[in-house]
């Protein structure tokens, strides 16, 4: 076989080399000793090809504690902003905050995610910026497992014919659910923050169903 037709295997940074070699072990089978990381985005938009992420907060979260010292938050330096969502979100262009570059953004996230379980709520659109963001780079799609608290939550709703449930439910309909304060919404950390809190009674809900197990979650 002629090996001029064989695929050539592509470089990629070595920052992203380091974080795919996480994957190399398997995760652990114990919930208590998983490591997740929930995250939420601030973005200038919803169009995957055309808007960009503003900001990225997330937290660390194992055994059921939040560790707020290794709590991860950074801003970008984008120059494409709609005024609608400035007022959601709240992040001004001018404003006096340390910004890096995209492609920083992305090394210092990888290097703090490693190969942990992430966890958003609406995990789909987080994920999906991110990995656009990476692929603007020449780099492929995160290889994390990913949990959603949207779907998640669903699942501790009792089935009742007189309970017809919602196609979807907000973070904020959440934290009214588990009495969230919600302070700091609409900043990407304190998104993160109410998930977090959000996923651990999620979690204790899913637990005391029968035949509970760390695959169910993403079942």
């Amino acid at each position: 076989m002629i090996s001029f037709f064989k695929k050539r295997k592509k470089n990629f940074p070595d920052f992203w080399v380091q974080y795919a070699s996480k994957f190399e072990t398997k995760l652990p089978t114990e919930l208590q000793k998983v490591r997740f990381v929930v995250l939420d985005t601030e973005t200038t938009g919803f169009d995957y090809d055309n808007d960009r992420i503003l900001s990225i907060g997330a937290l660390n979260l194992q055994n059921n504690t939040i560790a707020i010292n290794q709590s991860f938050e950074v801003f970008l330096d984008q120059h494409f902003y709609h005024a609608k969502n400035i007022e959601i979100h709240g992040i001004m262009q001018e404003e006096n905050k340390e910004r890096i570059t995209e492609i920083e953004a992305l090394m210092f996230f990888l290097e703090f995610i490693e190969d942990s379980i992430l966890v958003a709520h609406h995990a789909g659109f987080d994920i999906k910026m991110i990995n656009e963001a990476l692929k603007r780079h020449g780099m492929p799609n995160l290889k994390n497992k990913v949990l959603d608290t949207s779907i998640l939550y669903k699942r501790t709703l009792i089935k009742s014919p007189l309970l017809i449930p919602q196609e979807q439910y907000t973070l904020d309909q959440l934290a009214e659910k588990f009495d969230i304060s919600t302070k700091d919404r609409h900043t990407a950390l304190g998104d993160a923050y109410i998930t977090a809190i959000a996923f651990i009674k999620i979690v204790e809900k899913l637990k005391s169903t029968k035949n509970f197990s760390i695959k169910k979650l993403w079942r």
